[in-house]
């Protein structure tokens, strides 16, 4: 059989979205994978760790025999078929394992023997992909981002910076991207994406921008940690040091409607969604594990008026699906806990802000900037 075809233009798998088949155990593709892989192993967890220890003990000869044993004839052929039947369904896709060898080059032979299908794989696997996001993300994207006009959009928690940031075509979306609404109340009912893979989807989503070649770039402001991911520091320091802030402004019942939506009405939806039998319920418990996590800050008194108001609306709900009276904490959360907090932080980390105003307003600023 003629040698198989090997791909390295990992820029152009980022900028074409490309389908990956990652053929790690699947313990290793929960660490972290790339935006569109897919895990369809070569080994399972329990097979690879068996040829680990062979390999630690008897060498490589001995594990791959092993390996082979383990992945006999019959054992193989469904994850060959499921191998086929993606690239079926996405014939752009490419292969690839931890370094690019041995696994990935035993999936793309069968593959070739079995099914007659030619799949590239990636060049140095998941760790060259990986190095050149890293590289990108510590170097590149920082310099190329420093030379871009920069514009952080602040604003009380509520004011709709989310949801401008949907309608600007020169935004990222950071809080989308780490899975999280970037404050203490700010988490969803399925989990954050591991930090690798968080890197790995800023770095695509940076890469496409500066293809792109957006006139300026809008990102709400932040710190470095959006819930348990963090920005990488040169990064951090690329995207905020020198930016200019503009100021979304919202009516304080504006502000409570637009949060009572995300904490209420949507977060309650995403909970039902995972937890059909018992949404309501772990909604519930997420938002007293939140309210725990600020006692300290807001001290005794106004913590126990905070879960008084949290547990009549609850019951207001449930009795008389009366989800309206959840607009009562949140109100009480916003003007003790979140606006204090906020002042506080714009005091110690003070930035000119070139244009103040509500939605609409700066969306007709931001459309003058476009050159």
């Amino acid at each position: 059989m003629s040698e198989l075809p090997l791909f390295d233009d990992f820029e152009r798998i980022v900028l074409e979205a490309r389908p990956l088949i990652d053929t790690r155990a699947p313990v290793e593709f929960a660490e972290g994978a790339f935006p569109g892989a897919v895990n369809l192993p070569l080994m399972t967890d329990e097979e690879r760790a068996q040829v680990g220890t062979c390999y630690k003990r008897q060498g490589n000869a001995a594990a791959v025999r092993l390996g082979h044993e383990l992945v006999n004839e019959t054992v193989r052929r469904p994850r060959i078929a499921a191998w086929a039947a993606f690239y079926r369904q996405h014939p752009q896709a490419l292969l690839y394992c931890f370094r690019g060898g041995q696994r990935s080059a035993i999936a793309q032979r069968w593959l070739a023997e079995y099914e007659g299908q030619v799949i590239p794989r990636l060049a140095g696997g998941y760790k060259a992909f990986r190095r050149y996001l890293l590289d990108q993300l510590e170097g590149e994207l920082p310099a190329w981002l420093r030379e871009r006009p920069r514009f952080v959009l602040a604003g009380m928690t509520g004011s709709g910076k989310t949801r401008l940031l949907r309608h600007i075509p020169h935004s990222i979306d950071l809080e989308a991207i780490a899975h999280h609404r970037g404050s203490a109340f700010g988490r969803h009912p399925d989990p954050q994406p591991t930090q690798i893979a968080f890197e790995n989807a800023l770095a695509y989503a940076l890469i496409r921008y500066r293809h792109e070649a957006h006139p300026w770039l809008l990102f709400e402001d932040e710190g470095r940690h959006i819930g348990a991911r963090y920005l990488p520091p040169r990064l951090h320091a690329a995207l905020y040091e020198g930016a200019s802030r503009i100021m979304l402004e919202a009516p304080f019942e504006s502000r409570v409607d637009i949060t009572f939506d995300e904490y209420v009405r949507e977060a309650q939806a995403e909970y039902r969604r995972r937890h059909p039998e018992a949404g309501f319920e772990t909604w519930r418990a997420a938002m007293q594990e939140s309210m725990r996590r600020i006692r300290k800050r807001l001290g005794g008194e106004r913590h126990a008026r905070l879960i008084t108001l949290f547990d009549a609306a609850c019951e207001a709900q449930l009795r008389q699906d009366d989800v309206d009276a959840h607009r009562d904490w949140i109100a009480f959360l916003l003007h003790e806990y979140y606006d204090p907090m906020y002042r506080y932080q714009l005091e110690r980390n003070p930035r000119p802000v070139i244009f103040r105003g509500e939605a609409a307003a700066i969306r007709a600023w931001l459309e003058t900037q476009a050159t």
